[in-house]
């Protein structure tokens, strides 16, 4: 094998890695954005575990994060604003990227 070969092989690993780690912190995120929805719509324990799953299965509806905005925003209604929820999703990124690097 050239290394030509062995270099593209590492390109391609890389991206593969990159790819999955994405969409594991963007799982994570919408999980954390579910508990942090649940906690406010009076759930706990199992119910806002459940809760937190709808959500995550709610951004494969479309591209993008907007299903989920949508997703929560609508079931909170009054309790936050879109902009709170934008603003909790960008905390709950930053949140799953730390907790995913600390478990290695």
């Amino acid at each position: 094998m050239s290394t030509f070969d062995d270099r593209e092989n590492a390109f391609e690993n890389k991206y593969a890695h990159d790819e999955q780690m994405k969409f594991r912190a963007e799982a994570r995120r919408n999980k954390l954005l579910g508990l942090w929805a649940a906690e406010l719509l009076g759930k706990s324990g199992s119910q806002a575990e459940d809760y937190a799953k709808e959500v995550v299965k709610a951004d494969f509806e479309e591209a993008g994060y907007e299903d989920v905005i949508r997703k929560v925003s609508g079931d909170l209604g009054d309790k936050a604003t879109d902009a709170e929820i934008r603003a909790k999703l960008v905390e709950c990124e930053a949140q799953a990227k730390a907790q995913l690097l600390a478990e290695g």
